[in-house]
């Protein structure tokens, strides 16, 4: 028997599910936040999607912005803190991580700006490294802005490198034009 209730019950529900901001993406059965707070910035969702390797499901990407963008450049160039937060999928040892960072550093710059970067490189792989084995179901979050990128482990500090101009640089990994990830690159774009 159908009750006012029930029929209020069910209208309050669908009210709540079409609202905005109300919803979290969900990705490869992990549940994305609309929203996440850095420093003194509120960061919105500008896309998710899976990295996956061979086939192996290695973590779910989520890219934060000020104001979300379809582009790579508008992302880069943004003056607004941004976030990349990777929820492993699964255990990764600290070699797989600073591997990966470099092997993407390397894919999208040319040598000279390569070698332009490489102390700040090395302080980001020492960072990744230090972090030693990240275990499924952790989050590293790596933080762009003005100052640099700052690396955290499950809301935990671990490192910082200056310079915006490596901030700009380490984004190009997931948003190069050769992104470790192409499908990944797309749905961090909203695509």
């Amino acid at each position: 028997m159908i009750t006012s209730h029930s029929v209020r019950t069910a209208a309050l529900l669908a009210a709540l599910l079409a609202t905005p901001g109300l919803q979290a993406a969900e990705v490869a059965g992990v549940k994305v936040a609309d929203s996440v707070k850095v420093g003194n910035s509120e960061l919105v969702l500008n896309g998710a999607g899976l990295r996956s390797k061979l086939f192996i499901k290695v973590y779910v990407g989520a890219l934060y912005v000020g104001q979300k963008a379809a582009t790579p450049t508008a992302i880069y160039d943004s003056p607004s803190p941004r976030r990349m937060a990777l929820r492993l999928l699964r255990d990764l040892d600290a070699e797989s991580l600073q591997s990966a960072l470099d092997e993407g550093l390397k894919n999208n710059h040319t040598p000279a700006e390569l070698a332009d970067m490489k102390a700040q490189a090395e302080q980001l792989a020492g960072i990744m490294k230090a972090i030693g084995k990240a275990r499924e179901g952790d989050t590293i979050a790596i933080d762009f802005s003005a100052e640099g990128v700052l690396v955290s482990l499950n809301g935990e500090a671990r490192g910082k490198v200056a310079g915006a101009g490596f901030a700009k640089a380490v984004l190009k990994v997931w948003l190069g034009d050769k992104p470790a990830d192409a499908s990944l690159k797309k749905a961090l774009l909203g695509a």
